[in-house]
């Protein structure tokens, strides 16, 4: 259900210690030699349990993807803590992976060379990373393009070697920017499934950004919808689905009901 607007909105604990906690983090980016500087988020307080899958959704430029990169540790916040598994972003990097909207492949390397791309930098020996690239490869089912290049995939193809390549570390922390957006909404279906049949082997902690709503609503334990100007979050909504989530639940009236209440509370962030 709808916690209310954003002025009485009231940050959900998990049930134990938050493995993700923002503590009244604000972000502002510098203005010009004529203008002032602009503030982006405001005053951020957010806990995330271990293993949750947590979206963010709202109007563009009410700071989703700037709090991805804060805990990336790619961008300091202004004011405020951010902790991840009781470290600072900074000391976290090794246990948290970025999947961007854009699959970012190397055009010259293989499929098995973008996946083992990681691995091959932290200096993996070379058989090890072999079998761990095969292993990936298999789970995320294109152990048969492990030799082709990026120009003979298909879009949903590309986005499956930038998820083996981001779970080739390990990692206890997913986050993903929009990884799904350029593509048809069958494929985007299915890799729907396929992430929550990943994250349900490897048990890591999902921060998901997306404009749709229903695939927020898909993949979430919580939905969190922001308002812009500064960006804040405006309300939370828990999504009360049984896992695992198939093509079915997509049919349940359930579903549908969720998909329009988010979407109705979208809709009235604007207003805030």
């Amino acid at each position: 259900m709808s916690l209310g607007p954003t002025n009485s909105y009231t940050p959900q604990a998990p049930n134990e210690q938050p493995y993700i906690a923002f503590e009244g983090i604000s972000k502002t980016y510098a203005g010009g030699s004529n203008t002032a500087a602009i503030p982006i988020l405001q005053n951020i307080d957010l806990a995330i349990g271990r293993g949750e899958f947590v979206s963010l959704i709202g109007p563009s430029g009410c700071g989703k993807s700037t709090m991805l990169k804060l805990v990336a540790g790619l961008t300091p916040a202004g004011a405020g803590k951010l902790s991840i598994d009781g470290m600072t972003p900074a000391n976290a990097r090794e246990i948290v992976s970025f999947i961007f909207q854009d699959a970012t492949l190397l055009p010259w390397r293989t499929v098995a060379e973008n996946v083992g791309l990681r691995l091959e930098l932290e200096r993996t020996a070379r058989f090890r990373r072999e079998e761990k690239v095969a292993s990936l490869l298999e789970l995320v089912g294109l152990a048969a393009a492990a030799k082709s290049y990026p120009r003979e995939l298909s879009g949903g193809m590309k986005m499956r070697v930038s998820i083996a390549r981001a779970l080739s570390t390990r990692p206890r922390v997913l986050l993903m920017d929009e990884p799904f957006a350029a593509l048809d909404e069958i494929s985007r279906d299915r890799l729907n499934e396929e992430l929550l049949r990943l994250q349900n082997e490897q048990k890591w902690t999902a921060i998901f950004v997306t404009h749709s709503v229903s695939e927020a609503v898909f993949l979430s334990s919580r939905v969190l919808v922001m308002a812009p100007h500064p960006g804040r979050i405006a309300y939370e909504i828990p999504i009360d689905l049984p896992y695992p989530r198939t093509a079915e639940t997509r049919m349940q009236p359930a579903y549908e009901d969720l998909v329009a209440q988010v979407s109705k509370t979208l809709r009235g962030v604007h207003s805030l």
